[in-house]
């Protein structure tokens, strides 16, 4: 029994995007229920438990062994499936519905967790070749990252032991988890262990300090109590580059083109995924590889000089990039952690032109000029911290609490001005076309900052208009974070008027609308009603249940109203 969540040794994490419907080359199962999922690859089978998946690659020496440690799955020899997946379930889109922004999954989006064992190196950072598997990699639409190094570092040691029996048996454990609902507290049991996790709601309130630990019931044994299924420790990630963690909360923001070069496999991956949720809550909408190796497809795409690199964060371990990724306008350098007494030595802020080829020292390698004044006042707290011996989860909180304070101030006036754009409720009348959404206009927008930023409510001060504009390029517009955003607020407010317009149809008297009206325009009525039940019921429309009751009568009313041919057509038997 564990007294403990296991730490995150050895641990390799990606993120993959693929075309929907299909997995990690090759098209995935369909799992036995909605919820979680798990499949269990080795060169014979590719067999599914639920939205989770195993990868036991081949025996060292292969390709296969290579691509499974950059976090890619090989596609299987053959396969063992009840049918082809639908690239999205209805309750998957339940879950996500109830999920933070900053978690919603996307379709055809996979982020798959790899953990190579531990034993002598080969001189290239890979274990030494031996008979038998030489990673484990588990693949999965849901971004919980802090579960997944638990879960595989309790299953990944008995696997390397014990081979296909173990991960036989952990698949059919995860096939009886319940289905991740977002705000529910849930007991995973696996390997003899329970892990208790709770699974984040959009209801949830940010919190200042680390998470209560919820009721353990009288579970026997006692569970093992995960903080968060997906925050990394944010604190012990950004060590080396506390001077300048507002620097590159700018440069992730804006959704520059970013090469973290670490030590290892798992320096690169943790500090890649602890870049691209600090702008939580808004969703990372950008593309992150968090071990890239020379081996992946986009490799020529990504070190190209023809054309500007892409918006992806990257995270290398192959002092080979330096080279070739020498023309991104954005390059941090980390090596293994140092102490200088009691503090962490941070990475100094260099020009690109200094950045060699061989040899490089740490550092951030940027051109980029920070809008935002550095918050002295934080750093000191940290580092006070440090040499009290704080606990790091509470380091973490304050690291995040600032991090979350930043982009709930960027957000804000963003906010405020898209709701403006609604229409008035009162403009909404039952028998009439809904008035449109009005559209985002850059020019206002940037105008009502002079009057309405947050350079008149945070703390911290700097050049937040700048931060909007950025010398007139307006390049937070151009990014993939505002269009992620904006198309998602603009669904919902979408949304939001559909579901207003159902209900001052429902409370007008429609008795008195029938009198008079074709039985085209009936008819019409009760498909337009209907497809709004469907997408309610669906939870895609925020209705109140006394409003689909209602709907649900005015049908039943408007149709027994027709004559009976047409009554059989609408309702048949």
């Amino acid at each position: 029994m564990l007294a403990r969540a296991p730490g995150p040794t050895g641990l390799a994490a990606a993120s993959a995007r693929r075309a929907p419907g299909h997995g990690l080359r090759g098209p995935l199962g369909r799992a036995s229920r909605p919820g979680w999922s798990a499949c269990a690859w080795s060169p014979s089978t590719w067999s599914w438990a639920r939205p989770w998946s195993w990868c036991t690659p081949a025996t060292s020496g292969s390709r296969t062994r290579r691509k499974a440690a950059s976090a890619t799955c090989p596609s299987p020899t053959r396969t063992q499936c009840g049918g082809q997946r639908r690239p999205w379930h209805t309750d998957d889109r339940h879950c996500d519905s109830g999920a933070p922004a900053s978690l919603q999954t996307g379709e055809g989006q996979l982020s798959p967790e790899g953990l190579l064992p531990e034993g002598p190196s080969s001189g290239l950072g890979w274990p030494s070749l031996a008979p038998g598997p030489q990673s484990l990699v588990l693949v999965s639409r849901l971004p919980f990252v802090r579960l997944f190094q638990a879960l595989l570092s309790l299953v990944a040691p008995e696997y390397f032991d014990k081979l296909t029996p173990c991960l036989e048996a952990v698949c059919n454990e995860i096939d009886q988890w319940p289905a991740p609902v977002p705000g529910q507290t849930l007991n995973l049991p696996v390997m003899g262990v329970v892990l208790q996790v709770h699974i984040p709601s959009r209801v949830d309130k940010p919190e200042s300090g680390p998470p209560a630990q919820r009721g353990h019931e009288n579970l026997l044994p006692a569970p093992v109590v995960l903080s968060s299924v997906h925050e990394l420790d944010l604190f012990r990630c950004f060590q080396p580059v506390l001077a300048h963690v507002q620097m590159l909360w700018e440069l992730v923001l804006l959704g520059e083109p970013l090469v973290v070069l670490a030590p290892s496999p798992a320096v690169s991956s943790e500090m890649v995924l602890a870049l691209t949720s600090c702008l939580q809550p808004l969703k990372f909408c950008c593309d992150y590889r968090p071990y890239f190796t020379v081996h992946d497809s986009e490799f020529k795409e990504f070190t190209t000089r023809t054309q500007a690199p892409p918006n992806v964060v990257l995270g290398v371990t192959n002092p080979f990039f330096i080279k070739t990724l020498q023309h991104w306008p954005h390059i941090l350098r980390v090596g293994e952690p140092r102490m200088l007494g009691d503090l962490p030595k941070q990475v100094k802020l260099k020009k690109p032109s200094r950045l060699k080829t061989l040899d490089t020292k740490p550092g951030l390698y940027t051109a980029y000029t920070a809008h935002l004044h550095r918050d002295k006042a934080l750093l000191r707290r940290l580092f006070k911290g440090l040499q009290k011996k704080r606990p790091s989860d509470v380091q973490t909180a304050l690291l995040r609490r600032h991090l979350l304070e930043l982009t709930q101030s960027f957000i804000f006036p963003l906010e405020h001005y898209m709701a403006s754009l609604m229409p008035l409720q009162k403009s909404i009348t039952p028998w009439k076309t809904p008035p449109q959404i009005r559209p985002f206009r850059q020019d206002d927008f940037l105008r009502s900052l002079e009057h309405a930023g947050p350079q008149l409510t945070c703390v911290l001060k700097g050049d937040w208009l700048g931060l909007y504009r950025w010398v007139d390029s307006r390049r937070f517009f151009k990014s993939p974070h505002f269009d992620g955003w904006y198309r998602q607020r603009r669904k919902e407010m979408a949304q939001k008027l559909e579901a207003l317009h159902l209900e001052a149809i429902c409370e007008a008297n429609i008795e008195v609308w029938m009198k008079g009206k074709s039985e085209v325009e009936v008819v019409d009525l009760v498909l337009k009603l209907r497809e709004r039940l469907v997408r309610a019921q669906g939870h895609q429309l925020p209705v109140k249940e006394a409003t689909l009751k209602q709907a649900r009568l005015y049908i039943e009313t408007v149709i027994s109203s027709l004559p009976k041919d047409l009554q059989v057509i609408l309702c048949p038997p």
